[in-house]
């Protein structure tokens, strides 16, 4: 007898709908699966077989052909284990309720005794379900919340499989599907940190420095001796960026589900991404790929703020791939047969000692380093990444007075507060230019038209690039830089105090700043 089940596949953030036909022959020995599955899915039979033995049925004697459709379409993981097994018991009639198996998406891991494991991509499952008019959808039970924010489709999360054979059964009744109310669970979590600016003592000036990085969506580097508190200042900078959206908050949530690094029974992701991979990352591990795709550091930072700590450290190779991601704010993986694009908008935040040693230019400690040493340290930072860095920060070490002072510092939540009017600036003047949403984004033909500056201006600018010797790429990013610290001030016009500001934020621009 043949009987189809449902399941789904993941393929980059999306996914896709696969019919698993189980067709039980009278003449034959032996269970096969056939349509591009890999090792996991062959291994699926031992699992299968122990469970249904487990459970008080019988495993078939004569031939079973699992066929998993579309053919052309590797398959790969265990998810598919739940719906072979049901698909197994219909076919050889010890399930009767075979109707009803078309109206729904069956996945989940089985372990050998019918317990159900957590699956990857919970959520585009979902989502992909709804879309092709599927009544419901069975999930492992520490799955269902995230699957169960997609509205319109009835979520089971099941521990068993016998939960969902007695659920076909009974003809679709005992139980009962999950209800989640999505903005509730959204709006509740939000803005709930645990770390503040305000426990940060002193730095006053690198705290400005990353309002006008978050205002504007600039990246941005530190520059500074150990200890000065460049980490912890790039840990705080999610908590002053503007609250995801629904939209973002789904989107950041699909990409952790497919690479499997949502903690259990959660929802949605309400709080902007900070990922800071260690510095012996590889291509693959920072930008995605492998064998069967997986999102990368570069994707599980979308929406959010990607941190570099001791950035010279990174691979040559690895901080290159980033380039064109950067620019297109997605990767792109290419395969034989599939192509498969990786949202990748986030905010570079990248750290760096200022030499070998870390104490050059330091006010109280001599640099040790050997002549030349700090400009060929400096050199193992192409020239193409810099220029995609707008604000240059120097970090210098907090004072004894500043770190024993009793006065407390400015919350997050107040520089959110102006972060968010900018950027909401930012959206009305951009509105008309589709993908571009903050001052970081704009081109070179949108810089003349929007960051206008007048006669006094024009010659502060033309006199520090004379005396500072600043390279022709510092051009562009002062004039965005400066656009950013007009709108915090709720100027329309760039003045000239606006572009100062911004001109300090170029130190590894200036000629001779290693010596």
């Amino acid at each position: 007898m043949l009987v189809k089940t449902f399941g789904s596949a993941v393929y980059g953030v999306e996914a896709i709908t696969i019919t698993i036909e189980v067709n039980w022959m009278s003449t034959g020995i032996g269970i096969v699966i056939v349509g591009l599955p890999d090792n996991a899915v062959k291994e699926s039979l031992q699992r299968v077989e122990s469970t249904i033995k487990a459970k008080g049925f019988q495993m078939p004697r004569t031939r079973v052909v699992v066929n998993m459709a579309p053919a052309d379409i590797k398959k790969s993981g265990t998810p598919f284990d739940l719906p072979i097994a049901i698909g197994i018991l219909a076919a050889t009639e010890q399930l009767q309720n075979k109707e009803a198996l078309e109206k729904y998406v069956i996945m989940g891991e089985l372990s050998l005794d019918g317990e159900l494991r957590a699956i990857k991509g919970a959520l585009p499952i979902a989502i992909q379900a709804r879309k092709e008019g599927f009544k419901g959808l069975f999930v492992p039970k520490v799955n269902a919340k995230e699957a169960g924010m997609v509205n319109n489709l009835n979520v089971y999360g099941v521990e068993n499989i016998q939960e969902v054979i007695d659920f076909f059964e009974n003809e679709e009744t005992g139980l009962n599907p999950v209800i989640i109310n999505t903005r509730e669970e959204f709006y509740n979590s939000q803005g709930d940190y645990e770390i503040d600016f305000a426990d940060v003592k002193g730095q006053e000036n690198i705290k400005r420095a990353l309002e006008i990085a978050a205002a504007g969506g600039h990246n941005a580097i530190l520059i500074g001796p150990p200890g000065a508190g460049k980490t912890m200042l790039a840990k705080r900078l999610p908590t002053i960026l503007p609250p995801l959206t629904l939209h973002e908050a789904l989107e950041t949530t699909k990409i952790h589900s497919v690479a499997g690094k949502l903690p259990e029974n959660s929802t949605l992701v309400t709080k902007r991404p900070f990922r800071s991979p260690h510095h012996t990352i590889s291509d693959v591990a920072l930008v995605g790929g492998g064998g069967n795709p997986q999102p990368g550091e570069i994707s599980l930072a979308h929406n959010g703020v990607l941190f570099l700590d001791e950035l010279p450290e990174f691979k040559r190779t690895v901080l290159e791939v980033m380039r064109q991601p950067m620019e297109e704010r997605k990767v792109t993986i290419s395969r034989a047969k599939i192509a498969l694009d990786f949202p990748a908008s986030f905010m570079l935040v990248a750290s760096m000692n200022p030499c070998p040693c870390g104490f050059f230019n330091h006010p109280e400690k001599e640099c040790t380093c050997p002549p030349g040493a700090v400009q060929k340290y400096l050199n193992k930072i192409s020239g193409p990444l810099l220029d995609r860095i707008d604000l240059h920060v120097e970090v210098t070490p907090v004072a004894f007075s500043e770190l024993s002072s009793t006065k407390s510092s400015e919350h997050s939540s107040a520089i959110r507060e102006r972060v968010i009017a900018a950027r909401e600036k930012q959206a009305e003047r951009y509105k008309n230019n589709p993908g571009i949403y903050c001052n970081a984004q704009i081109s070179s033909k949108m810089l003349k038209e929007i960051c206008v500056i007048d006669t006094p201006s024009q010659n502060l600018l033309k006199a520090a690039m004379e005396k500072l010797n600043l390279s022709a790429r510092a051009y562009d990013r002062i004039l965005k830089v400066a656009r950013t610290i007009a709108d915090l001030s709720a100027s329309e016009n760039i003045k000239a105090e606006h572009l100062a500001e911004a001109i300090q934020y170029r130190s590894l621009d200036r000629e001779g700043w290693a010596g």
